[in-house]
């Protein structure tokens, strides 16, 4: 149960998803740091009193330097950044495919392997911000993306029980389209535009975010699926 005072980490919290989870943490009192690539625009999102981290979680020092944020204890570790490609298979060539799972799949799995000693002092728990492509793509294109979000569950899945008798959770969310700058250049490409109301709110999902890290120790949650109420 994350009670006031603990310590978390959020990654992609320049924007979006992340820094809703960032500022949502930090009113219940939790002492976070905010990581992303771009310093300014992390300055830009924090809330009062954070940490902010510029280091890239696809880089081997970048993961060094946030799990040394995270000193001899870690409450919360958030797992936000992520990356979007829309082509063919036979479009995709091996550079494609390997930035794409450094982001939404290597990336977060070797972070939380570095941060495992202080998760497990803290008996802390791990959030993975995955997507509703991981059950099920969303037409053609989504190879890249949601197959790297598709093996992201699986290994969360592995991990969670791996960790569990430590005492670590770990919680899977995956949203569907959600009022972000991701979403918004997604639906440029589709040429689209979204009616109001069709699109879940940063907010919503951070506040589900924070009600199952408030769950008493006797509880988990493991897989929550989000949809905007009203259907694009």
């Amino acid at each position: 149960m994350l009670k006031p005072g603990g310590s978390a980490i959020v990654t992609g919290a320049g924007s979006g998803i992340g820094r809703a989870i960032a500022h949502a943490l930090a009113q219940h009192g939790t002492r976070v740091t905010l990581v992303g690539r771009d310093a300014a625009r992390l300055r830009a999102a924090a809330p009062p009193d954070a940490a902010i981290l510029a280091a890239d979680v696809t880089e081997a020092g970048g993961r060094a330097r946030i799990a040394g944020a995270a000193g001899t204890a870690l409450d919360v570790l958030v797992h936000s950044a992520g990356a979007y490609r829309r082509d063919a298979v036979a479009a995709l060539d091996e550079a494609a495919w390997q930035d794409m799972a450094a982001v939404n799949l290597h990336g977060p799995l070797l972070l939380t392997s570095a941060c495992l000693n202080q998760l497990r002092a803290a008996r802390g728990q791990v959030v993975f911000i995955n997507s509703s492509a991981a059950w099920q793509p969303a037409g053609a294109g989504m190879a890249a993306y949601a197959g790297t979000k598709a093996a992201l569950r699986a290994a969360t899945d592995a991990l969670r029980a791996e960790v569990n008798g430590d005492g670590v959770r770990v919680l899977s969310i995956f949203p569907g389209r959600t009022a972000t700058p991701m979403q918004a250049a997604i639906l440029a490409a589709e040429q689209r535009t979204a009616p109001a109301g069709t699109l879940l709110a940063p907010e919503d999902i951070a506040a589900m975010v924070l009600a199952a890290l408030m769950l008493p120790d006797t509880a988990e949650v493991t897989d929550i699926v989000m949809r905007p109420m009203r259907k694009l």
